[in-house]
């Protein structure tokens, strides 16, 4: 990734205090480009495009648990009060800019904030948007009775006070340096719509969502479609495209199949798969380039599995993956192997961890020395435990697929048995992986908040849904200090000295291996010639976080 590109991140410690550390970014815009009432709003949208997708959507409320594929339609129906661009720059949505310490946002020591929001902003009703739609949010967030994605930062939010329909206040408990990254991904729900529906959890809100964003919920087909409108009220500049449809194809050849044809305007995620790059960047008519990303690919193990208790294990079984012979043959050498769970292009990145060596001879004296003893059928045990597990990931994903097959000889070879047990997206990313009912899975996964390198979201012990926890550590892993680590890391607003925090923890991980790195993606991106604004974003998860700039030549 050029520098050009690289999120913003070193910043002084005046800038760090001044703006609150935004995420370690030090990028602030006031507002939106081109947002004002003299825009089209809308008002050109013309057209439609489809949008291709290889993982079904299936969560439509923002703050419920989810995965990648479902901020695809978040993006497009709702907005946050702030969100982060493709330069790492804070860029006002809601918000009428940006808080900060000079504007008056954000007092000095961090605790106290005033947020000025956008006025004239209507929810896709034609009701309109408030403060008081900003509290029931941040309250919604940590009630212990809603199923929460995400409670992290929202717990030290004190005293929520609307000032006015335009203007909110709260005190954090204590400061905490990530925060205005997680602001910049909370997206805003309606408090008459949600805030009146008996159990949030289970509301008819929930499969038919109302926003602020650029397109309006129109309809769903499962396993095959959604269908969004142009919201002609966005505030605004967009959207330019009259309908946009979402469309569910799982099978990653047939998805560039229907890319080739026409059937499909953008390839989302999953995107085009290496081994069609060749062919792919010649297509007529077609734009295809190979894009750095954030997601990191990984064999993840449920920690509380009795076969990964036992660290020799996980050591061994990292041991035995050729990851280079992986790279080259099925991904044709276009992602890079890590060794961290962070992207190589940030600040926070660590770059000496001891580096993987595959080794089948180290793997199996690894498992000697631990104890785990081939049995008659050649399948070692230990304990009465029996080395033994499933491995599971996105069906119809024929490069992970073959990934799997290559682990499962290479286990063999040192006596571990991997049974393959795929499951279609919505199954396999619903509940099967949010509440840790799976042995190991082969998942890419994007661990930053934006361009903030916290984890606690991932990594905190009490962060398990399996557990009763609210957060995405699906490893169930625990470790006291990396819990200590990340609230320090929390406490600190100055890039250069949370860089020696994030360090360690990057250490701490890469011992315990609760995920073993494959690499840090590189994704071949596609689109129809003639689609503007399809901006790659290496501090959001998914394409779509601008898709209300989208516009067709």
């Amino acid at each position: 990734m050029s520098d050009k590109n690289k999120p913003l991140m070193n910043t002084t410690r005046r800038q760090a205090l001044g703006l609150l550390a935004l995420g370690a970014s030090g990028v602030v815009l006031s507002g939106l480009p081109g947002f004002s009432r003299a825009m089209a709003q809308g008002k050109d949208a013309k057209g439609q495009l489809t949008v291709g997708f290889s993982q079904e959507p299936t969560v439509f409320n923002p703050h419920m648990p989810h995965i990648e594929v479902d901020e695809g339609i978040h993006f497009s129906i709702f907005d946050p009060l702030f969100y982060v661009d493709e330069k790492g720059a804070f860029v006002a949505a809601l918000a009428a800019e940006v808080p900060t310490v000079e504007n008056g946002g954000i007092s000095a020591d961090g605790l106290n904030w005033k947020v000025k929001l956008r006025d004239g902003v209507k929810w896709h009703d034609g009701k309109p948007f408030t403060a008081e739609d900003v509290k029931f949010t941040l309250e919604l967030l940590v009630d212990p009775n809603f199923r929460s994605w995400r409670k992290t930062g929202h717990e030290f939010v004190r005293d929520l006070t609307v000032v006015s329909p335009t203007e909110i206040t709260w005190r954090m408990e204590k400061p905490f340096a990530p925060y205005p990254s997680i602001l910049a991904s909370t997206f805003i729900t309606p408090k008459h719509l949600l805030g009146a529906e008996a159990d949030r959890n289970t509301a008819a809100y929930n499969n038919a969502p109302v926003g602020t964003g650029a397109f309006k919920w129109k309809e769903r087909v499962a396993g095959d479609y959604i269908l969004l409108d142009a919201n002609k009220d966005y505030f605004g500049d967009g959207p330019h495209i009259e309908r946009l449809i979402y469309k569910y194809v799982p099978d990653l050849n047939v998805m560039y199949t229907q890319f080739k044809t026409g059937d499909i305007d953008v390839v989302g995620l999953q995107w085009i798969t290496p081994d069609h790059y060749d062919e792919a960047k010649d297509l007529a008519g077609k734009v295809v380039n190979v894009v750095p990303g954030s997601t990191i690919e990984s064999l993840s193990f449920n920690m509380e599995r009795p076969q990964f208790k036992d660290p020799a294990v996980r050591e061994a079984l990292y041991a035995a993956i050729d990851k280079q012979s992986i790279i080259e043959a099925l991904y044709y050498g276009l992602p890079t192997p890590t060794e961290s769970y962070v992207p190589q292009q940030s600040f926070y990145y660590n770059p000496d961890l001891p580096k993987h060596e595959y080794s089948i001879e180290k793997a199996k004296k690894l498992l000697d020395d631990a104890g785990w003893a081939p049995g008659a059928d050649g399948v070692r045990a230990k304990d009465g435990v029996k080395l033994a597990f499933t491995c599971s990931t996105t069906a119809g994903n024929h490069i992970r697929e073959q990934v799997q097959q290559y682990m499962q000889q290479s286990f063999k070879d040192i006596g571990v048995e991997m049974t393959i047990s795929n499951l279609p997206p919505a199954v396999m990313w619903g509940d099967y992986w949010m509440l840790s009912k799976f042995d190991s899975v082969i998942v890419g996964l994007d661990f930053l908040t934006g361009p903030d390198p916290d984890t606690s979201d991932f990594f905190r012990s009490t962060s398990s849904g399996a557990k009763g926890g609210s957060g995405q550590n699906t490893w169930q892993f625990v470790n006291k200090d990396v819990d200590d680590l990340l609230a320090k890391g929390g406490s600190l607003f100055v890039p250069e000295e949370r860089k020696t925090v994030y360090l360690k923890i990057q250490e701490i991980m890469r011992k315990e291996l609760p995920l073993l790195p494959l690499f840090q993606y590189a994704t071949v991106r596609g689109h129809k010639q003639g689609v503007e604004n399809v901006t790659p974003n290496v501090n959001t998860r998914i394409d779509t976080w601008n898709v209300s700039t989208w516009r067709v030549a």
